[in-house]
């Protein structure tokens, strides 16, 4: 029995569940260990020594502190934990722990040592030493602070540089292209009230980024600034010594040490704008869809197809005729990623010959040059003079294939585009569950940010991934899988309900910030919405059933019901545990729910202000019919589910880990 209490990440259902129905396969984390030191409240996860969600009361005040491995390519290596020691006393702790970070020639280990006071003070430190010779860009502590307008953004703040100096500002509100803060020896913000947390910074010299760029939720303030060179060699024997302390300042409040332990609650609003544009992306794996698979993605009541078309390559051309053929065969038209290089007024003349010449329903350009991570001005006037007299109608967008931080950093001017464009994938930074589940609500963020970028231009965002698809900030190229391994840009999760789960979220942050158009994911295959009929070339790795649908295929079908149809408001109680939609079209309402944790949850959906008198219709996805949802999708979806009163304008229902609830009224 586990010396200390912790936080349950498991669920027993009485159901004999397959592993790979929860999450891919992937191994479940073990339990979370709960600290507390006096007035603060913590979470810490043994198999990354994550120290995360410190809390003061209902307030986080910072999201995580931990300790990364970085490579030439920015590449995180993974922590191995090990003789993990905690002594409890006097209202605080004291814990130790060993980490060895291995991976390719990188060899780097380091002792953990993580303590906490009855006053409220938190100290982590490692000390480590490199046992082989390798390169690396960064290796030290990491601090997050929550990137959410009212917890850290737009806070006031001071920073205490390594000279001495005190620097006076606020945490930005607005994401920012630029690093916050430089030189920090200590940075103190303010958490309301009377109180002030002070993050006190050893062993190197620290600076600070807005993580939002990359969709993460949080600012980081890391060691080796980014003026110095790199990557840097590290040799055999060269040791790292650093440490982070938190300080309350100030009285905290009385009732600091509470929190709010009711039924999260859902509450629907008023009508917030209309329904994105939803597509997928052409199956990566190149083989033609099937007559079954045609059938089952129309009824997703697809936007759109999203064809990758290089001008440079030798098979765009074959690429924008599958994609015309796909697009019909599903009733829906093209998104046409085109990348220029070289010759641009050769290519892009040849691209319109080739539109004209298939007859492709091009819905819309998304124009990017293969030189430059933002599409410059004078392409975006070339591809409109060249493109629009072959696709009368169709949208002109820009900006980049890579992450919203190269838009900020450099967006075409507004005036010219139709549609301002970027992808998203949550893994930029870490890959845990609960990290992809906090970075769900800085999606909305960048939309928000996109258009102001653009001059309130339409936002389309484009394509949403769960894996990177490239690394646009490697400095070297990368290595090839191993044999028998996944390619680096699949994730098992993808036909988990975990994944359904973080889609509901990923759909819901974006259509709530006003997204016209969103690309999620492929067709078929490792990467898309269902397995193809051969079924997954590594089942060891990707353990999905041969022509089935993934769990996610049935949240994107759940929206499809409604395209078209017009948003309502959703606000909830904690949305790093229950993700949720609302929408309504021709008289229908539906209210989509997602656990977003392994725990399993209890929701309250107050829908008073619908004045619905009727019984709701309730349908649930989770470990107890995924199966039969994923290999007979068309049953799922016909079955009429059951019915539930309103008390008081109110539902409540459980939902059980990564289980998601449509509800029609």
């Amino acid at each position: 029995m586990s010396p200390w209490p912790a936080v349950g990440s498991g669920y027993d259902s009485g159901v004999e569940t397959p592993p790979s129905i929860w999450n891919g396969g992937l191994e479940p984390p073990p339990e979370r260990i709960a600290l507390r030191a006096g007035p603060l409240s913590m979470l810490f996860e043994p198999e990354s020594g994550f120290l995360r969600h410190v809390r003061l009361g209902g307030r986080e005040v910072l999201r995580g502190i931990y300790g990364a491995v970085r490579d030439q390519n920015w590449c995180t290596v993974p922590p191995g934990i090990s003789n993990l020691r905690l002594e409890r006393d006097g209202g605080g702790f004291r814990m130790t722990f060993d980490v060895a970070c291995r991976e390719g020639p990188i060899d780097f280990g380091w002792r953990g040592t993580l303590s906490g006071t009855g006053e409220g003070t938190i100290t982590y430190s490692m000390d480590g030493s490199a046992r082989s010779s390798f390169l690396r860009n960064r290796i030290g502590l990491c601090v997050l602070h929550p990137g959410r307008p009212g917890e850290c953004a737009g806070e006031a703040c001071t920073v205490e540089k390594t000279g001495g100096a005190l620097e006076h500002g606020a945490l930005p509100l607005r994401i920012t292209p630029d690093r916050p803060f430089l030189d920090i020896k200590a940075i103190t913000h303010h958490l309301g009230g009377g109180t002030w947390a002070e993050v006190r910074f050893e062993g190197d010299v620290f600076e600070m980024e807005d993580q939002r760029n990359w969709t993460d939720a949080t600012f980081k303030t890391y060691s080796t600034p980014l003026e110095i060179p790199f990557p840097v060699e590290v040799k055999a024997g060269d040791r790292v010594r650093q440490s982070v302390t938190l300080t309350l300042r100030g009285r905290p409040p009385e009732s600091a040490g509470s929190r709010d332990r009711d039924a999260i609650v859902l509450t629907v609003g008023g009508p917030a704008g209309a329904m994105p544009r939803i597509g997928l992306g052409t199956a990566s794996h190149g083989a033609p869809l099937s007559a079954r698979e045609v059938e089952r993605l129309r009824r997703l009541s697809l936007s759109h197809i999203r064809a990758e078309l290089d001008l440079a390559g030798p098979a765009w051309q074959s690429a924008l005729a599958r994609a015309a053929g796909e697009a019909r065969s599903v009733g829906a038209a093209i998104e046409a990623a085109v990348f220029v290089s070289g010759a641009a007024d050769a290519g892009l003349g040849l691209l319109a010959k080739e539109i004209e010449r298939l007859g492709a329903p091009i819905g819309s350009f998304l124009v990017f040059s293969a030189a430059e991570k933002c599409t410059p001005a004078d392409l975006v006037r070339l591809a409109r003079a060249r493109l629009a007299p072959a696709a009368p109608g169709a949208l002109l967008g820009g900006g980049t294939d890579a992450y919203f931080a190269e838009l900020n950093r450099d967006c075409p001017p507004g005036e010219l585009l139709d549609l301002v464009s970027y992808s998203i994938n949550p893994q930029v930074h870490m890959s845990d569950n609960a990290s992809l589940v906090e970075n769900l609500e800085a999606q909305a963020w960048t939309v928000e940010n996109a258009r102001k970028l653009a001059g309130g231009r339409p936002v389309a965002v484009s394509p949403v991934t769960l894996k990177p698809r490239f690394n646009p900030d490697a400095t070297s190229p990368p290595c090839a899988p191993c044999e028998g391994d996944l390619p680096p840009e699949v994730d098992p999760r993808q036909m988990s309900l975990f994944g359904a789960a973080w889609t509901l979220g990923s759909l819901s942050s974006l259509a709530g910030a006003g997204a016209a158009s969103v690309t999620i994911y492929e067709t078929t295959g490792w990467r898309g919405v269902m397995e193809t009929e051969g079924g997954s070339p590594l089942p060891g790795k990707f353990p999905s059933i041969a022509g089935a649908v993934f769990p996610l295929y049935h949240v994107l079908a759940d929206f499809g019901d409604f395209a078209g149809g017009e948003l309502l408001e959703c606000s909830i109680g904690d949305p790093l545990a229950v993700a949720g939609a609302v929408f309504r079209k021709d008289g229908r309402t539906r209210v989509l729910l997602a656990n977003l944790t392994m725990v399993e949850r209890e929701a309250r959906v107050d829908l008073s202000s619908m004045a619905s008198t009727g019984p709701a219709t309730i349908q649930l996805l989770d470990a107890a019919n995924a199966e039969s949802a994923m290999t007979d999708p068309e049953a799922h979806r016909a079955s009429p589910g059951r019915e539930q009163a309103l008390e008081g304008g109110c539902l409540r229902l459980r939902l059980t880990p990564y289980a998601v609830a449509r509800i029609d009224l």
